[in-house]
């Protein structure tokens, strides 16, 4: 059954905030209201599991790897009322009509992702994301220096701060990155 009207949801904020224990939670939520459940997750994205989103702290939920947004299409049915997507920030703008249509369509839509990338800058298409959204949550971490709420993700290449000229996109979890607070968030400049 269609929701009486769709909508946007964005779980945002840094690494190791919890966006994706988030994303799980609302839906094992809408599962055990028998809502038809579709999540979907770019293939790139293969830290824990190639067919599962996973947290950093171990929840998991079935999904489908995809390339595109424009694969999303292909992977709906009738049944299907609620679409999450987790790491948005790895898909093309395309995400953000996909998102639109599907919400305008009646679906619930429930998206996760990076707001900033390492530099502190906005990340892909979440910006625009979190304009469409009728709701948006953004998490903190701690800061793994201060102890204090973190809002940036901290990029390190053998135990430093990467610099600001570095790939924008390297996949990977605590080995490489760490939560900070905008004081001791360091993206130095070559």
């Amino acid at each position: 059954m269609r929701h009486l009207s769709g909508s946007i949801e964005v779980i945002t904020g840094s690494m190791f905030s919890g966006k994706t224990d988030e994303l799980i939670r609302r839906l094992r939520r809408a599962k055990i209201a028998k809502q038809g459940v579709l999540v979907v997750k770019p293939s790139m994205d293969r830290r824990y599991s190639v067919d599962k989103v996973a947290s950093h702290a171990g929840s998991e939920f079935e999904a489908t790897p995809i390339q595109t947004p424009a694969e999303i299409d292909a992977l709906l049915t009738d049944e299907i009322t609620v679409l999450a997507v987790d790491e948005a920030q790895f898909f093309d703008e395309s995400i953000c009509s996909v998102v639109q249509d599907l919400a305008d369509d009646g679906r619930r839509v429930i998206v996760a992702g990076l707001d900033t990338d390492f530099r502190a800058e906005p990340f892909g298409p979440m910006p625009e994301l979190m304009a469409l959204a009728e709701r948006v949550d953004k998490l903190h971490a701690i800061c793994m220096v201060c102890a204090g709420p973190a809002s940036r993700t901290q990029r390190l290449i053998d135990g430093n701060p990467a610099k600001y000229d570095e790939p924008i996109v390297v996949v990977g979890a605590s080995e490489l990155y760490e939560a900070r607070c905008r004081e001791h968030h360091q993206v130095p400049r070559s």
